[in-house]
């Protein structure tokens, strides 16, 4: 273990537990007093705001006050904290921590830190909390937190709105005790870790873009240690993001990397979001594999390591992990299950699965590869593992060899969060009564109806489409796919995107087809 730096810390802490209000005008002495905490941040898994206008550095502090109540009542003490790499994350990270002393809980702060850097902390340190201040891939303004304290899981849905009762609604009365202690360089002891393995089995050539967020301060060094050459691309830590926003779904991060790809001559690019825990993969012909499709291919090359093995997929996730010959031959089963890393991560943990994957890029991988959580360092590992065990083909050879399907990017109309999920349960609502009259969807009858998460359609040629509310922004997640064509595809997205029109909410879409 580090060395670290410790003080007790006691407070009557009655300013940091008033109870909040959900508005407050700027540039007000009621700004200064009151915390300031909207309702709709508290998300399925973790917690996400605009700093300023949803939230105030005293509503903050009223978050690790509640969380700190939390944590008392589950009799957890302990609780790991960091930040990642933006203006304003450390005194957010300060007024959580604030909160948390108020309660009494002793905080081992790991300092600017990847997610999955706080989450390997628990196991690390022996501490069974964590409160990772990041808003993770969420464009500047935004701020959050990602929480858990049963170690690798985090945050799901009961946990959130037990917090977020805790923090509106209860009279919260301080605590004595509590400490504060700093752990010393503690993203050595991640890296270490990390690279304590032998290296590549095969000399390979990476771009690594990292939008300028934090990933930049640590991912290169990490695959230079294991033998991969890389090619760095916007790993200057900047804040203001000045090229896109460090997100690897984003078009304009995905084609900054595809050109590096290509211009390098690298066997791979990969795309780290803006706390590390997700990772995007580019071809060396400067091609984008959506994550779905990579979780495909690994899952191939880990069932020739692993006999029968488990897998959990989101219901984002391509219909071809139920389909695919090579899983089939190798025994392995796949699981489809709820959107999000918390979601994901329990179930691959309840299942005993060896991965999950999930289409916005966060792969959790149980031992002997990974601890179980989402790690983006992790996933780029294992990539190229598998691409040094390929007898030479290429990652676009890899890729070739799986079954045709034609997917959409995951596209994200704008809509309230105090609308969206009910503009899903209404269209969900639409496709069920046509499925009981016998009509048709996507020119095709309605074969299937998965309600795991939001509404999965499919047809009986395989083409399906999926509607959900997003977890972490005010935005609907719209996917289509179909293994037939392209056409296919586009039929079941006008069919769905007519039925979404209905509702007025609804906005534009983020990005359209094709990178």
């Amino acid at each position: 273990m580090s060395e670290a730096k410790s003080f007790g810390a006691e407070t009557n802490g009655e300013a940091l537990l008033r109870r909040p209000v959900d508005r407050l005008p700027p540039n007000s002495a009621e700004y200064e007093t009151v915390p300031l905490v909207k309702p709709t941040g508290f998300r399925e898994y973790d917690a996400r705001w605009l700093l300023g206008s949803e939230i105030n550095l005293l509503g903050m502090q009223r978050l690790g006050a509640g969380l700190g109540v939390l944590l008392a009542r589950r009799g957890i003490s302990d609780v790991v904290t960091g930040h990642d790499f933006r203006s304003y994350s450390m005194p957010v990270k300060h007024a959580l921590v604030l909160g948390l002393l108020a309660t009494g809980r002793n905080v081992h702060d790991i300092g600017l830190a990847l997610s999955p850097m706080a989450y390997f902390a628990q196991f690390e340190l022996g501490v069974p909390g964590v409160a990772m201040v990041t808003a993770s891939h969420n464009e500047n303004g935004w701020t959050g937190v990602k929480m858990g304290m049963d170690p690798p899981v985090t945050f799901g849905p009961e946990d959130m709105l037990e917090l977020k009762e805790i923090v509106l609604t209860e009279k919260l009365s301080a605590a004595q005790g509590g400490s504060y202690r700093f752990v010393d360089d503690f993203p050595a002891q991640y890296a270490a870790t990390l690279t304590d393995r032998p290296s590549f089995t095969r000399k390979l050539k990476a771009v690594v873009a990292c939008g300028n967020g934090t990933a930049g301060a640590f991912v290169p060094a990490i695959l230079e240690r294991l033998g991969c050459e890389i090619f760095p691309l916007d790993c200057e830590l900047d804040h203001s993001f000045p090229n896109y926003n460090p997100n690897p779904e984003d078009l304009r991060m995905l084609r900054a990397l595809s050109s590096e790809v290509v211009r390098t001559g690298a066997d791979i690019g990969f795309g780290f979001d803006g706390d590390g825990d997700r990772c995007g993969v580019v071809t060396e012909k400067g091609e984008p594999i959506y994550a779905d499709k990579i979780g495909l291919m690994l899952a191939r090359h880990l069932s020739r390591h692993h006999e029968a093995a488990g897998f959990v997929v989101d219901v984002k996730s391509t219909g071809l992990f139920a389909t695919d010959p090579i899983l089939k031959q190798a025994g392995a089963r796949t699981d489809y299950w709820k959107t999000g890393h918390s979601h994901i991560k329990r179930r691959v943990r309840e299942l005993g699965a060896l991965a999950g994957f999930e289409k916005s890029g966060h792969f959790f991988f149980a031992p002997p590869i990974g601890l179980g959580y989402d790690d983006g360092v992790v996933t780029a590992i294992a990539v190229l593992d598998m691409l040094a065990e390929a007898e030479g083909a290429t990652l676009s050879e890899l890729y070739g060899a799986l079954p045709k399907s034609w997917s959409s990017p995951t596209m994200s109309p704008h809509c309230p969060d105090e609308a969206k999920y009910e503009v899903v349960e209404q269209l969900a609502r639409a496709i069920e009564t046509r499925q009981a009259a016998g009509e048709e969807l996507a020119g095709a009858p309605i074969a299937e109806i998965v309600r795991v998460n939001g509404i999965r359609v499919s047809n009986p040629d395989g083409t399906w489409g999926l509607v959900r509310a997003s977890s972490n922004k005010p935005e609907l997640v719209v996917v289509v796919e179909s293994p037939v064509s392209e056409e296919r595809m586009m039929d079941m997205f006008r069919s769905l995107d007519v039925l979404l029109r209905r509702s007025p909410q609804v906005g534009a879409y983020n990005q359209t087809f094709g990178p």
